[in-house]
């Protein structure tokens, strides 16, 4: 491919394209620039499919190197490791993009790297690497024949923005991601702070025009010829065999309302079957009567819905599945809940911690705090699979990320509740939507850790069987529906509005019209679920579990650090020794003390607020004699503010002795009655009686 230079102005913002000059030796590549960020997209085929997959075997990797930002890595090593959680969810993003554009056949390993070459820390990496990984494919010789294009739509100032900067996106009511083609939509992620359906609407609208555009501008550049991706063809005689006994045996089967029945009678059926075939036909292999009698049972499942009208539970399209709430199931955890909904089942948990246990995260644009963390985890016997825990999955950290980005919009402000919160969700079950599942058991949780969130949050997954102009939009779809159908569509959020967005799609495209009906159909499974969580537990509890570190948070002038500090840190050790505390301070002033007990915590704030506190002339103050000269005695008033009681002040008699009047130790009223130029507190004894 020859170098070529291309500018592309997307809602004012201009991305530079370039191709020809960099991984020449890759089936595609090319930079896409905007502002001072670079990526750089590659993709790279084997010349040969892979024999031992039944699938589409694509692998995306996203990775920031740190001198995109003029940063050295942190670490003994000081090299990129393994990729961060927000490489991984980019990856996710690009992948969810692009996949469903491949032929169906296509099983030639597939991989697609970009890299961030340079980060202007204004404009986003993430849409500019969808762009890149769209070129890349489309201009190579790989079976990509319809480019795809993405967008960033944010809500600013009460108005819809096209890819807004980094810097307006931190109070921004939305944070949608959009992909799609020419015509329709390919995948959505987004959250947001409790928006209507007509408002996450007319956000997909505002961006549909946007990624026509850009896909019709990637019509124009230089293509390779394609391989060509012939379809399998079978053994027509095997093929006769099979659809004799398995059509009526699939239709058996997709009626089978239990999923390990289902799943236990169309194994064994496959498994009879393929050892008699095998002896009839020795030449062909077992893969090739699965992938027939997988297609028999994807076209069967999906007739039952699509032409019988009949779900293989037998729901009705709109019914969600049985939904019992549990909560408190763990007696030391601070906050539990056991959430199920049929055969799904997430036993999930709330930690309060404090701010020392927030999450520290260090990326291309800087450093940062997090102090919400959700966790999600999917073992193997959620399935009856045996697979022990290793690594986390990509899944399982895009699931966790999902949730996390529904439930963050109800949080209590910082300020009223300065707690680390940290969400764990244990998948026990899973039949269908166990992200959707985490985040009802997460609100039950933080209800139960007495969290005051603002309301309760839920999740229900949606799904689509397609055939031409013919559609059925499902309900809280199963494991069965979501691997046969043709979009996974997970929608959470409160009575008030929609909180996070999650879609992904299985053929070209889907229309905004689908999308409505399958939000509108969504809102009143939400409600119908937020219905069943209130009636277990409606409001947060009114404390704390005892279990939960106590903690109180207040400021004190930044010129009163060293103060509360002391001299080498006395003064804050002795606070914290003798009441049993923590103390943390930052650099604004602000003062976080944390114990077990709530008496400790309460009598050291009384003394730091009371160290911060200036004598006031007039005032009359409890005093404790720290020290006795000749010429009068030292009574601290206040913590670590003293005065002195000048002998003639001591009474209104003349004093020989001051030792005639009080000793160190002594507690004594004292009035002040004069603060020096220098600071000096003089106090009069003589003045209180």
């Amino acid at each position: 491919m020859e170098y070529f230079s291309k500018e592309l102005e997307v809602a004012g913002k201009k991305f530079i394209i370039e191709s020809g000059k960099l991984a020449k030796q890759a089936n595609g590549s090319c930079t896409v620039r905007i502002g001072g960020t670079i990526i750089l997209a590659t993709v790279v085929a084997s010349k040969e499919p892979n024999p031992n997959v039944d699938f589409m075997p694509l692998t995306v990797d996203y990775r920031e190197r740190n001198y995109a930002a003029g940063k050295i890595p942190g670490g003994f090593f000081k090299r990129e490791s393994k990729p961060r959680d927000e490489e991984i969810l980019t990856s996710r993003l690009i992948d969810r993009s692009i996949r469903p554009l491949f032929p169906k056949y296509w099983r030639n390993d597939t991989q697609i790297s970009v890299i961030v070459l340079s980060h202007d820390g204004e404009n986003d990496s993430d849409i500019a690497a969808i762009l890149g990984t769209s070129i890349a494919l489309y201009m190579s010789d790989l079976p990509f024949k319809i480019p795809v294009a993405s967008v960033r739509v944010g809500k600013v100032d009460g108005r819809f923005a096209i890819n807004p900067l980094i810097v307006d996106q931190i109070s921004n009511e939305l944070d949608l991601v959009v992909s799609g083609t020419e015509e329709a939509l390919t995948m959505v992620e987004a959250a947001a702070n409790e928006l209507s359906e007509e408002e996450v609407l007319e956000a997909l609208s505002f961006a549909k025009d946007t990624v026509k555009e850009i896909c019709l501008f990637q019509k124009m550049l230089p293509t390779k010829i394609k391989i060509e991706v012939p379809c399998t063809n079978y053994n027509l005689l095997l093929k006769a065999d099979i659809e004799v006994e398995a059509v009526s045996k699939a239709e058996l089967s997709v009626a089978i309302k239990e999923k390990s029945e289902r799943e236990f009678f169309w194994t064994s059926f496959k498994k009879d079957l393929s050892a008699r075939l095998m002896q009839k036909y020795p030449n062909e292999s077992v893969s090739t009567v699965n992938e027939i009698l997988e297609d028999i049972f994807y076209r069967k499942a999906r007739e039952l819905i699509l032409h019988k009208r009949v779900r293989s539970d037998g729901r009705g399209f709109e019914e969600v599945r049985p939904i019992i709430c549990e909560t408190d199931v763990l007696p030391r955890a601070h906050g539990s809940s056991l959430f199920t909904r049929g055969q799904t089942q997430a036993l999930v948990t709330a930690t309060l911690g404090t701010p020392t246990d927030m999450q520290v995260i260090d990326g291309l644009i800087g450093e940062h705090k997090e102090r919400f963390i959700f966790h999600y985890n999917f073992p193997g016997f959620a399935t009856g699979e045996p697979k022990g825990e290793r690594a986390v999955s990509r899944r399982e950290i895009g699931h966790g990320n999902l949730a996390k980005r529904a439930l963050k919009s109800i949080l209590p402000d910082e300020n009223d509740f300065g707690y680390t919160i940290r969400i764990v969700s244990d998948i026990l079950e899973s039949n269908g939507s166990s992200s959707m599942a985490s985040v009802c058991g997460a609100s039950l949780a933080l209800f139960n850790a007495g969290v005051p969130v603002k309301s309760s949050c839920a999740g229900i997954a949606m799904g689509l069987i397609k055939e031409g102009e013919n559609y059925i939009v499902l309900t809280d779809i199963v494991g069965m529906e979501d691997h046969l159908g043709d979009m996974d569509f997970k929608v959470a959020g409160t009575k008030k509005g929609i909180t996070a967005l999650q879609m992904d799609i299985k053929i070209l495209g889907i229309t905004i019209e689908i999308i409505a009906q399958a939000l509108e159909q969504a809102k009143r499974g939400r409600f119908f679920i937020l219905d069943k969580m209130d009636a277990v537990i409606s409001v947060p509890k009114n404390d704390i579990s005892n279990y939960a570190p106590r903690m109180v948070t207040l400021a004190i002038p930044q010129d009163k650090i060293g103060e509360l500090i002391g001299p080498g840190g006395k003064n804050i050790r002795k606070i914290q020794e003798d009441n049993n505390v923590k103390i943390d301070i930052e650099e604004n002033g602000k003062v976080c003390i944390t114990g077990l007990e709530s008496i400790g915590v309460d009598s050291a704030k009384e003394y730091v607020e009371s160290l911060t506190i200036e004598a006031e002339v007039g005032k009359i103050y409890m005093g404790r004699i720290v020290k006795i000269m000749t010429f009068g005695a030292f009574a601290e008033i206040l913590p670590g503010k003293e005065g002195l009681i000048h002998i003639s002040q001591l009474s209104e008699q003349r004093v020989k002795k001051v030792e005639d009047i009080v000793r160190e130790g002594d507690e004594v009223k004292v009035k002040v009655i004069e603060i020096d130029s220098q600071g000096r507190i003089n106090l009069s004894l003589k003045a209180v009686n």
